[in-house]
Formats: C-alpha cells, structure tokens, sequence
C-alpha cells in the first residue's frame, strides 16, 4: 500500500538530495515573484501511475504550487496528452520539476509494461504478479505502478509469508529429514493465518511438498510441458504459480498451461521510464 507517509518521506528525501542546499540555478536566474504555468506531457502513449507522488514533489518544495491532474493511476493516455496542470511559483516548479519527472517516469513505465503483460494473458484465467525485485526503497512506489497496470502484487517483504526456495530446502533437509516432514515441522510451528508458498524446479518434488499442506507451488523454469503435466498432477489442490523464462513472447504460451500466477521479475527491474516532459511557461 502506497500511503502518504510513504510519500512524503521518499519523495522529500529525493527533494533532498537534488537540492541539498537548494536550487542555486532558479534562485540565481529567475525573480522570486515570478510565477509559472506547466503542463506534464506524454510524448508516447502508456498507462499513468504516480500521479500523487508527482503532486507530492511540487507540494513539499512549496506548499503554494497547485497540481491538478488531468488522468487518474490506471489509465491509459495517448501520445501527446496533458497529464497534470502545475501553478505556482516559477522557482519552487523548476525546483521540483526533475524529482516528479524522475518518480512519474518510473511508475508510468512499470505500469505500461504491465498492462502490455496482463494483455496478453486476457481471458485465460491466470494473473501478472510482481516480485521482490524491485529498487531498494521504492518498493511502495514501483508495487502500486503493477497495480496500475492492471498486475498484483507478490509478497511485499521477508515478514508476510514463507517462500522456501532450493536454498531454504537445501538447509533445511540436511539433517537427512524428507522434505515434507520438515515442512511440516515448519508449518507446526507457524501461525495458522501466514501463507506457505514452495519452490520446485522438477515434477518429482511436487508430491512430497504437496504432502506437507503448503498453499502454493512455484513451477520454476519449467518447461511448457512440463508446467501442463504439473499443473495436471497438482490437480487443483494449490495455487500454482510459474516463475522464470517470462517475457513478453512467452507469457501468453505459459498462461494457457493452466498456471493460476505468473511472477515476473521484469515488471520492476526492467521497465523503461516513459517518455514524459514538463512544458513551463510565465504565467
């Protein structure tokens, strides 16, 4: 969840570090009364995320600027279209011009990438899901740009549910204990509310770890056929989600294998800013 607290904290620590002892360009050039109008502009189409984040930037280097947006999180624009309206003093909207460029940018390219994703698993019943790989610190802004775009979100972090991968297993079983009694050792001992999710790369793994009660199975790096046969041993019994080998060319083959969840780490650490500029004039 994108809260304000998480907003105003991120963005004015990016203000801060832009103009740590301000902006010595607009204060040296431009008259302290003068005020300005800007226009956010899409220079390619796409879907918008970070519309309150954008505002944010302006807001908290001068309370008198006024952003109105034209577009909602979630929506998508043509090239060419006026996304927001900024009014205010010409300094303060120079001054926070690259900050809330920088995060509306970032979370409008997520967001187009995920809605191209979603698009091409429509009407088969699977859903796009995030990962944790996301920019250290961002994670709020970059998760609420998936959602944007039409995506959901994975675990957000280490403390919301248990995700055993090989590594964990690895330790995990070196005592010689079978997978399953150890999961379900592990699972004794867990709240009844928290989520149990496992790794497998191999479909003779599916069984033990079925045995163990967890909630759901990644199929990781499987092949497509071999990600129809599980998805047919599992029969239903858990959520079944796919991880790696996503891109844009093979999603859609993935989703009809019957997968309930595609993860793809490329929502968040590959998205390309998009294409947005600020067009200042005097007002």
């Amino acid at each position: 969840m994108l809260t304000r607290a998480t907003i105003e904290r991120t963005v004015s620590a990016a203000l801060e570090e832009d103009a740590p002892w301000g902006d010595i360009t607009s204060e040296m050039l431009i008259p302290e009364a003068s005020t300005a109008v800007a226009e956010l502009v899409a220079r390619e189409r796409g879907v918008f995320s970070g519309g309150e984040v954008f505002a944010a930037a302006f807001a908290l280097t001068d309370p008198a600027i006024q952003v109105d947006l034209a577009i909602a999180d979630g929506a998508e624009f043509e090239r060419g279209a006026v996304l927001a309206v900024v009014t205010g003093p010409s300094r303060g909207v120079l001054t926070a011009e690259r900050v809330g460029l920088n995060f509306a940018q970032r979370m409008t390219g997520i967001a187009t990438l995920t809605a191209s994703y979603v698009a091409q698993v429509a009407h088969t019943g699977a859903r796009i899901a995030d990962t944790r790989k996301t920019t250290p610190g961002l994670r709020a802004f970059e998760r609420h740009a998936v959602r944007s775009g039409g995506g959901h979100n994975h675990r957000y972090s280490l403390s919301d549910a248990v995700m055993a991968k090989d590594n964990h297993l690895a330790v995990l079983t070196r005592t010689g204990m079978s997978v399953t009694a150890a999961l379900q050792g592990a699972i004794a001992r867990l709240p009844h509310t928290t989520h149990v999710e496992v790794e497998v790369d191999r479909l003779d793994q599916i069984e033990p770890v079925l045995a163990a009660g967890v909630g759901t199975i990644m199929l990781d790096n499987f092949s497509l056929e071999d990600l129809r046969r599980g998805v047919e041993q599992i029969g239903g019994r858990v959520i079944v989600e796919a991880s790696g080998g996503v891109s844009l060319e093979t999603v859609r083959a993935i989703a009809e294998t019957g997968v309930d969840v595609i993860s793809v780490g490329a929502l968040t650490h590959s998205a390309r800013a998009l294409d947005l500029a600020l067009d200042v004039r005097l007002s």
